[in-house]
């Protein structure tokens, strides 16, 4: 692992993650292997020398609150319970694991390529809250760069990846998993947070180190065949989207800050771009094969029409990471 001395009491790590390299700072005598855990097969040999994406120094005591300080949302989920605020000049995230577990506190500078992490290293829930913050702030600096986190669970069939996404309990990784079962040389990219890249070789999907409740966390890149929303229904139906029908059903799974018009402009030309690059589908379906069946000769037919714009099986690109 990359270990650069920055003072006596402290250290940071570098990770690269879909191609974007960022620093973790973290105390002096804290395990990075044991604390970030799912961030080892992203471990970067780059350094600042390169230019990072962002770097967090989770080694700073921070206030308890700053002056005009404004609610910005409030939301509860895989993470824990997650407040966001903001200034005129950062974003204040807090964030609280558990019930009762302390809250640990963030402050970030409006384009997210720097923040200051006061952590509660007691926590027994420090390792997921230090992992949950790298999230926020990965997935707001990444949208400068042509990419987007999506909730969303990937597979690969050995020449592409494809996503898919829906509101909690929809069965998104319960599709995945029949594509495992059916679809022989499939296998899980992520199954919570894969990272989508607008890149000049086409658009590609890369694995991260937050994969939700499944512990998937693969360095590898693939292109994009196609992402489907999935809706539980009494049958199994695929219907293509184009267009504005196509954004629509892309912008509810993609992690950005709605009321931040910067952030906000850059992921809609983002999902302007994949909208018309890679097929976008809404999968009506049960959990069983047909599901599968129906979503595949789906995206097949859409590939077809799009011949030449996706990328060719054998790609540079479609490869595992090597780091």
């Amino acid at each position: 692992m990359k270990l650069v001395k920055m003072m006596s009491d402290k250290a940071i790590y570098y990770y690269k993650v879909a191609g974007f390299t960022f620093g973790a700072v973290l105390p002096e005598g804290k395990d990075a292997l044991k604390l970030l855990p799912s961030f080892v097969p992203f471990v970067s040999e780059d350094d600042a020398a390169s230019g990072l994406l962002f770097v967090l120094d989770a080694t700073k005591s921070l206030p308890s609150s700053w002056p005009g300080e404004r609610p910005v949302d409030d939301m509860s989920n895989d993470m824990g319970r997650t407040t966001l605020s903001q200034t005129d000049g950062q974003y204040i995230v807090r964030l609280r694991p558990r019930p009762g577990s302390p809250v640990h506190l963030m402050a970030a500078g409006k384009d997210f390529s720097y923040a200051e992490a006061d952590i509660d290293w007691n926590d027994p829930h420090v390792s997921g809250a230090l992992a949950s913050l790298l999230r926020i702030i990965y997935s707001q600096s990444v949208l400068r760069h042509g990419a987007v986190a999506v909730h969303a669970s990937a597979v690969d069939d050995g020449r592409m990846a494809y996503l898919f996404t829906g509101k909690s309990g929809t069965g998104k990784s319960t599709h995945s998993s029949l594509w495992l079962k059916h679809v022989p040389g499939t296998s899980l990219i992520n199954d919570d947070n894969p990272v989508v890249r607008t890149e000049s070789g086409g658009i590609m999907v890369y694995g991260t180190p937050w994969s939700g409740k499944t512990p998937c966390y693969r360095n590898v890149c693939r292109p994009l065949g196609g992402i489907v929303r999935l809706v539980q229904a009494p049958g199994n139906k695929f219907m293509r989207k184009h267009d504005i029908e196509a954004f629509s059903l892309l912008l509810p799974g993609c992690s950005a800050i709605r009321t931040d018009q910067a952030l906000f402009d850059a992921l809609c030309d983002i999902l302007s771009l994949i909208s018309v690059s890679v097929p976008v589908g809404l999968l009506e379906c049960r959990p069983d094969f047909d599901a599968v069946d129906a979503c595949r000769k789906g995206i097949k037919t859409a590939l077809e029409s799009m011949e030449g714009i996706i990328p060719e099986n054998g790609s540079e690109k479609g490869k595992i990471l090597m780091h």
